[in-house]
């Protein structure tokens, strides 16, 4: 059974998905502003909802840090930037595909 884990890494802007400490893909992310930075430190997965409205695109991750949480996004071209609130945005198809391979309780490091 896969042991997956996400880290974040805010630098590069890119979400890491691991199985057992090897990355098997990588996605382009857009993170928070400067004055409403992505929060750094030790997150995990507690719930996912498909179609979750408003700004948040084709699915939401919500993260253990209340209010935050991995999340599609209707405007693609946001990723790879400083635009969110603290949440990191994902395009649609890769959030999607995130969302069905790891489980709730994954554990989702945010690294500066």
């Amino acid at each position: 059974m896969p042991a997956y884990r996400i880290i974040v890494d805010l630098s590069d802007r890119t979400l890491y998905l691991l199985d057992s400490d090897v990355v098997v893909r990588s996605y382009p992310v857009g993170i928070g502003r400067m004055v409403t930075e992505t929060p750094t430190g030790e997150y995990m997965i507690i719930n996912k909802q498909a179609d979750p409205g408003g700004p948040f695109g084709a699915f939401w991750m919500g993260l253990s840090k209340p209010h935050y949480g991995i999340h599609g996004t209707n405007d693609p071209s946001s990723i790879g930037h400083l635009v969110s609130h603290g949440c990191i945005r994902m395009y649609n198809e890769d959030v999607v595909a995130l969302a069905q391979t790891v489980p709730i309780h994954t554990r989702v490091t945010i690294r500066p």
